[in-house]
C-alpha cells in the first residue's frame, strides 16, 4: 500500500518532469465515490490551461499547486498511483499496472496532457482514494488534522518520549494515526519496531526514555533508506523484515528467527518474539494473569516465579457449599447432594456459579439439607427453586454412592422435586395423590362399615340372649307355678283326705 516513501516517489517523479509545464487538456472519471465534491466538468474546466508551479506532500496525501486555485488534491488510500508515460515511476504490487495496458488506464481517475506533449495520471484499482479540487488544501480536512510529517518534520527525542507519555495505546496503533504523526503504514510501522526491537503492542506510555530515543532514530532510517531508494523495495536493506512479512504464517524468517503475525492497532502486523518482547507490567502480565484475590506480589519479581503460582492456583479446586439465591442450577445437583452426604465435594463446582449471587443466613446449604433428617422436606423445597428443572434419571455416579436406609424414599422425594415445577408431572402428581386420598377413603368407609357390622351384631346376639333369657325365666317362673300349683292341690287333697 502506499505510504510516505510512495507517495514522495510520486512527488518527485511530478517535480521533476512537469513543473513549469502547463496543462493543454484533462480527463476526470465519472466516479463520485473517488472524485469527491465536484463534477469531472467543473473539475477540467478549473485546471486546463494553468500551470504547474509545484508539487506538495504532507503524509499520505498530495497536491499540486498551480498558477491559480483551485488546486488537484490526492489522498492515495490503498492503492492510489501516479503514472508518467515515458518515466518509471516506483510501482507496487496492488496499484502497478502493466505497461502494455492501454493509455490512460481503464483505471485512471485524473489525466493531464501537458503542453510539451507529456501526460501523466492519477490511477485508483480499488476505488478508496479521494481526488479533491480545493483552494487551499492545508488548511481543510484532512491534511489540516494531521499531524508532523515523519519525513519534513521530524520530532525531537524529548519531545516524542512527553508525547507518548500521555498515551497508553499500543505503540504500533499509535504510530499509525496519522494525527499524531503522519506518513507511517503498516508496513513502515512493522519495519521500524522491528530495528527498535520493540513488541507492537508495548503501552506507549510504559516506554523507557532509552527506548523513545532507539525508536526516533529508527523512524528516521527507515524513511531515509526507503526514500533514497524511491520507495524501491527490491534495494530495500536485506535485513529488513519487509522482504518476509508477506509471506506464510509459520515459514517466514528473518536472519533466521521466526516471524509471527498478530493484530495490533488493527492491522495484521509481523514481528519477530525473540527479539521483540513485552516489557513491565505487560510482561507479567503475558506470563499469565494471576486470579482474583490472589497476591500478585512484586512487578519485580521473577516472571516465571509468577507464573508457577498462578498455575498451581487454577489446579485447585475451591468448595461451595451455599447454593442458595442461584438462578440456573439444575435440580439433579440437589438430589445428589441429599443422597450423598460427600456430595457437596464431588459436586461443589457445578454449583459454584451460585457464589456469584447473594446469600441470606437463613438459607438452607447443601450439608443443612443432608444432616437435618426431619426438615428434608422443606430443604430441598427450597433448593429446588431452579427455573429449569431436570427430569432425568439419577445418574450412575449418584446410583453407586453409598447411600442412607432411607434411599427409596429419598429417591422418590428427589423425583418429586425434580417435577415440581414440570405441568405434566405436576398433574400425575396431583391425579396420584387423588387416587391415594380415595384410597384412603374407601378404607376409611370399609373400617366403618366393619365396625358398624360388628356393632349390629353384637347388639342382635344382646337382644337374642335378652330374649333367650327372658323366655327361659319366664318358663322357669311357669314350671315353678306350676310345681307350685301341683303342690298346693296335693297339699289341698291330704287335707281333705
Amino acid at each position: 500500500m502506499p505510504e510516505l516513501p510512495e507517495v514522495e516517489a510520486a512527488r518527485r517523479a511530478i517535480e521533476e518532469n512537469c513543473l513549469g509545464k502547463r496543462i493543454k487538456n484533462s480527463t476526470v472519471a465519472d466516479d463520485p465515490k473517488v472524485i469527491d465534491g465536484v463534477s469531472p466538468s467543473d473539475f477540467e474546466a478549473s485546471i486546463v490551461g494553468k500551470r504547474i508551479v509545484a508539487a506538495h506532500r504532507k503524509g499520505k496525501n498530495m497536491w499540486l499547486q498551480l498558477d491559480s486555485p483551485p488546486f488537484p488534491s490526492f489522498q492515495f488510500g490503498m492503492t492510489g498511483a501516479v503514472y508518467i508515460k515515458g518515466v518509471a515511476v516506483t510501482k507496487y504490487k496492488r496499484s502497478a499496472v502493466k505497461d502494455t495496458d492501454e493509455w490512460p488506464s481503464k483505471y485512471s481517475k485524473f489525466f493531464v496532457a501537458l503542453d510539451d506533449g507529456l501526460e501523466f495520471s492519477f490511477t485508483d484499482k480499488r476505488r478508496f482514494a479521494k481526488v479533491r479540487l480545493l483552494d487551499d488544501p492545508v488548511s481543510v480536512p484532512p491534511i489540516s488534522e494531521l499531524g508532523p510529517d515523519a519525513l519534513v518534520d521530524p520530532m525531537a527525542v524529548d519531545e516524542f518520549c512527553n508525547s507518548l507519555s500521555k498515551k497508553k495505546i499500543g505503540i504500533k496503533a499509535l504510530l499509525l494515526d496519522q494525527s499524531f504523526i503522519s506518513g507511517i503504514g503498516n508496513w513502515m510501522a512493522d519495519e521500524i519496531l522491528y530495528q527498535a526491537r520493540i513488541h507492537p503492542q508495548q503501552s506507549a506510555s510504559s516506554m523507557s526514555k532509552e527506548n523513545c530515543s532507539t525508536l526516533v532514530k529508527c523512524i528516521n532510517e527507515v524513511i531515509k533508506n526507503s526514500v533514497e531508494v524511491g520507495a524501491d523495495s527490491s534495494q530495500f536493506p536485506s535485513n529488513w523484515i519487509f522482504h518476509s512479512r508477506e509471506k506464510k504464517p509459520g515459514k517466514a524468517f528473518v536472519d533466521g528467527k521466526k516471524i509471527e503475525f498478530i493484530t495490533a492497532g488493527g492491522r495484521t502486523t509481523a514481528y519477530v518474539p525473540e527479539l521483540q518482547k513485552l516489557c513491565g507490567d505487560q510482561a507479567l502480565k503475558e506470563a499469565g494473569k494471576p486470579s482474583k484475590g490472589i497476591d500478585r506480589g512484586n512487578p519485580d519479581d521473577d516472571v516465571e516465579k509468577i507464573g508457577n503460582e498462578d498455575e498451581a492456583t487454577n489446579s485447585k479446586v475451591v468448595k461451595c457449599t451455599k447454593i442458595s439465591g442461584a438462578k440456573k442450577i439444575s435440580k439433579k445437583w440437589s438430589s445428589k447432594a441429599e443422597n450423598s452426604g460427600d456430595a457437596n465435594d464431588k459436586y461443589s463446582m457445578k454449583t459454584s456459579r451460585a457464589n456469584n449471587h447473594p446469600k441470606k443466613e437463613s438459607s438452607p446449604s447443601v450439608d443443612d439439607s443432608v444432616d437435618d433428617k426431619d426438615g428434608d422436606a422443606k430443604s430441598f423445597k427450597k433448593i429446588s427453586k431452579a427455573k429449569k428443572p431436570s427430569n432425568k434419571k439419577l445418574s450412575p455416579k449418584v446410583e453407586g454412592l453409598d447411600n442412607s436406609e432411607n434411599d427409596s424414599d429419598t429417591v422418590d422425594r428427589s423425583k418429586k422435586t425434580r417435577g415440581a415445577k414440570n405441568p405434566r408431572i405436576l398433574r400425575k402428581t396431583n391425579e396420584d395423590n387423588e387416587n391415594e386420598t380415595e384410597n384412603q377413603r374407601k378404607q376409611t368407609r370399609g373400617k366403618n362399615s366393619a365396625k358398624r357390622n360388628r356393632e349390629e351384631s353384637n347388639d342382635y346376639e344382646d337382644k337374642v340372649n335378652e330374649e333367650m333369657n327372658g323366655k327361659q325365666m319366664k318358663g322357669a317362673s311357669s314350671a315353678k307355678k306350676t310345681v307350685a300349683s301341683g303342690q298346693s292341690r296335693k297339699q289341698q287333697r291330704a287335707k281333705a283326705i
